[in-house]
């Protein structure tokens, strides 16, 4: 679609102004926005002329236009401004995400609200998935007599716990053995073949200390079937809220879809851009079909690992909220690579 460049600064101050005032925008208050000089009459026409090529829309016979769905693809794509985000503002998001950073569940949990907080909007994050990683180390940490945890950790950024209880007493020495045969024989293995039978032949390899040390390993098959899945942080639904343009039986559509983390999980991982904006429909998601998601991707250690999005009205400061959304995955990223020390 060709638009002239009168065309292009009348839409991107349509789309701008409606998304300041989230009233339809007329002739008469767009002129005075303009950086240039032209008739109300001028206007008029054009703004039918974008109406035509179906990126504007009219709610009613005597009330301005607003942007539709392609109308926001355009602008997006093509029109937006980014500004960026200043030194400050990313001293205060660091300062916020800081204190959890050497957690990475607590790390995506505290995005999500700093997230929502900044937006205002529904704020969602991912746990990375485990199921192509493999396993980079075991820990073991002695919790009392008879007791020890267990914390696996993967290749994705993943880090999982389990107790675990022997029938003798766990002495320094014994928990070093354990250490040193389960990280000998587990270092390298994918996750996903941690599998019961997998476990079961690897007891039958450790000969007399198969007894001993079996509960330590079912805890070990235990946590990496959790790390396979990704899990979702979400906070922020009460936003939704506050919007005139959902109406009840948008919000009950949206907030259904919310109470689904699978559902949503499969949304997000679907987005393999590091940054993308589904507009309305483009979801294929009838709850979702008012809504825009943005979505942002996190690498760990190079790897696609996780997301970070907000979901809200299709009236949304898009290019300052891809800002923030785009620096706090990167800031996830990073934390979470250096937790790992996957460098």
């Amino acid at each position: 679609m060709e638009l002239t460049q009168r065309q292009q600064k009348i839409l991107a101050a349509v789309i701008e102004l409606y998304i300041a005032t989230g009233e339809p925008v007329g002739s008469k208050s767009l002129c005075e926005t303009l950086d240039f000089n032209v008739s109300s009459a001028t206007v008029r026409n054009e703004m039918s002329n974008l109406s035509e090529m179906g990126l504007l829309e009219q709610p009613h016979t005597s009330a301005g236009r607003i942007p539709t769905e392609k109308g926001y693809r355009v602008y997006i794509d093509r029109l937006m401004k980014r500004p960026g985000i200043t030194g400050d503002e990313k001293r205060y998001i660091d300062s916020l995400i800081l204190p959890s950073a050497y957690d990475p569940e607590k790390l995506l949990d505290g995005v999500a609200k700093i997230l929502a907080s900044m937006t205002r909007f529904a704020a969602v994050s991912t746990t990375p998935s485990g199921e192509s990683a493999v396993i980079r180390a075991v820990q073991m940490v002695q919790t009392s007599r008879r007791t020890a945890m267990v914390i696996l950790m993967t290749s994705a950024g993943t880090m999982k716990s389990r107790v675990f209880h022997c029938d003798f007493d766990i002495t320094p020495e014994i928990l070093r053995v354990f250490f040193r045969m389960l990280n000998e024989k587990l270092i390298g293995v994918p996750v996903s073949s941690v599998t019961p039978a997998y476990i079961q032949s690897l007891a039958a390899s450790m000969g007399d200390m198969a007894m001993m040390i079996s509960s330590a390993l079912m805890a070990v098959a235990d946590a990496a079937q959790e790390s396979m899945q990704s899990e979702v942080c979400l906070n922020g639904e009460i936003n939704l809220l506050f919007y005139p343009e959902f109406g009840q039986e948008e919000l009950r559509r949206i907030m259904d879809f919310l109470s689904r983390p699978a559902e949503l999980c499969r949304l997000l991982s679907k987005q393999k851009d590091d940054v993308r904006v589904i507009i309305g429909q483009e979801s294929r998601r009838p709850e979702l079909s008012d809504s825009s998601v943005i979505v942002s991707r996190y690498n760990v250690g190079g790897r696609d690992a996780g997301a970070i999005a907000i979901i809200g009205p299709m009236r949304m400061n898009y290019g300052r909220i891809i800002s923030s959304v785009e620096y706090l995955s990167g800031s996830v990223g990073r934390m979470l690579t250096e937790l790992m020390d996957l460098e």
